[in-house]
């Protein structure tokens, strides 16, 4: 089946969904939901964003230079809904959502305390994109929950159920997670 240009992205599908969240000079706090969202190095570790101008996420980010990508349990959908509105500049997506505020290490940003992990970051740079931005920034700081490490000591990400973004609003999260069989 033939997809429209401007909807690619579907065939990305499914990419994980993150509430950024972030202050502005005053202190008021503000999220959204992203999945346009990836890694772009390790050394320095790198990862980017693509924003819509009209966002406060990117005001905010142009005004403090610092953000912190929440990854988003599917249990919080209606939540990440909620951070999705258009709401006045000023007002806390966090608070109308009803999720709580969690102190970052590293960056003033706020975390999400009910996410699953939590990337704090700097910003670097950014480019236009299109009719999108794309942010660029340093991570200074990332951890996961503790319920959340499997037995090899990395992120189970069968357990923590992000949810993934393929298109609107349709999402799925990982059933199981797959090892390539190596070949000796």
């Amino acid at each position: 089946m033939r997809v429209k240009e401007e909807g690619f992205y579907e065939v990305l599908a499914p990419r994980c969904t993150v509430l950024i969240s972030t202050v502005d000079s005053d202190g008021n706090s503000n999220a959204a939901p992203y999945s346009f969202v990836m890694p772009v190095s390790s050394d320095p570790p790198l990862v980017a964003f693509a924003a819509t101008p009209q966002r406060h996420t990117l005001a905010n980010v142009r005004e403090t230079g610092e953000f912190v990508l929440n990854v988003v349990p599917h249990q919080l959908l209606n939540q990440l809904w909620v951070c999705a509105r258009p709401l006045p500049k000023g007002v806390s997506e966090l608070r109308e959502a009803g999720l709580t505020e969690r102190r970052s290490s590293v960056v003033k940003a706020p975390s999400i305390k009910e996410c699953a992990g939590w990337i704090e970051c700097v910003s670097e740079t950014e480019y236009e994109a299109g009719d999108h931005v794309l942010v660029i920034g340093r991570v200074v700081w990332a951890e996961y929950r503790d319920e959340f490490v499997n037995s090899q000591g990395f992120f189970d990400v069968v357990r923590a159920a992000p949810a993934m973004h393929i298109r609107g609003t349709r999402f799925v999260v990982a059933e199981r997670e797959l090892a390539p069989e190596i070949m000796t």
